[in-house]
This record gives structure tokens, sequence and C-alpha cells, in this order.
């Protein structure tokens, strides 16, 4: 089980390009290596960039 609010931090991070304070640098989807984690960002960055382009259909 996944937190939603840190799943929903750690996306807009990546996406936004913010740091990642533990490594100093830019946040990337390889810096989340819990895999329940990672499956939960991904699906959270596809939705929400999906919705800003204004696609209705999303497949991957």
């Amino acid at each position: 089980m996944v937190n939603e609010i840190v799943v929903r931090i750690i996306a807009e991070r990546i996406m936004n390009k913010g740091l990642n304070p533990l490594r100093k640098r830019l946040f990337e989807l390889d810096d989340v290596t819990n895999v329940d984690y990672r499956k939960a960002v991904e699906d959270y960055i596809i939705t929400n960039t999906a919705d800003a382009t204004g696609e209705d259909f999303v497949t991957q």
C-alpha cells in the first residue's frame, strides 16, 4: 500500500524538475526504488500529463 500524498509529491517534483533532497540534484524516476511507489508515481505522471495535454484517452 502506498501513501497517495507521497506519490503526488514525488510525481510533481519529477514533472516540475524539482530537487531530490537526498541526492541534491533533479528528481528522476530512477530515484524511486520501491516497486509499488514507482508504479504509483508512473501512473500519476501518465494520468496528469494526459490531462495537461487535453487528451481524453491515454494508451500505454
